[in-house]
């Protein structure tokens, strides 16, 4: 009997998944998601093996109330941890190179490529990544508001 051989998951791989999971709401973590499906052929995984993923992020997620997927490894909590810990520089990197894969195409109209940094100067101070923020922001609240619903 053949044993099948299992790509281990790097770092930079993780931080693509860890990405694209803050920006996806939980209901739509799964295989037939097309933004799954599109990193799951840059990562040369299939879109199965990237969703799970996403639902193994989910199950050491502090602010989600659902159980997620339990085969975390120990370098998915690492990458979570370095994630979280330097928010700034982890959502610049993580959207430089989700640029890459799917090019500007993934901004709306009304969003800017916004260069390193964590300001730019305007009539009033805004943050850089915003885009990133609000998408996760909005994934986590199934696109509506928070307080008014």
């Amino acid at each position: 009997m053949s044993k099948i051989l299992r790509k281990s998951w790097t770092r930079g791989e993780l931080i693509l998944a860890i990405n694209l999971y803050c920006k996806t709401p939980f209901g739509k973590i799964h295989y037939h998601n097309p933004l799954i499906i599109e990193l799951a052929k840059y990562l040369g995984r299939t879109p199965g093996s990237v969703s799970y993923k996403l639902a193994n992020f989910a199950s050491i997620d502090p602010s989600l109330d659902r159980k997620g997927a339990s085969n975390v490894s120990k370098l998915d909590k690492e990458t979570w941890e370095e994630f979280f810990n330097d928010w700034e520089k982890m959502a610049f990197e993580s959207e430089q190179q989700m640029i890459r894969i799917y090019g500007e195409s993934i901004y709306t109209e009304n969003e800017e490529i916004i260069p390193e940094g964590k300001y730019k100067e305007s009539i009033v101070k805004t943050r850089v990544n915003q885009s990133f923020f609000r998408k996760m922001i909005l994934s986590s609240y199934d696109s509506q508001c928070c307080i008014t619903g």
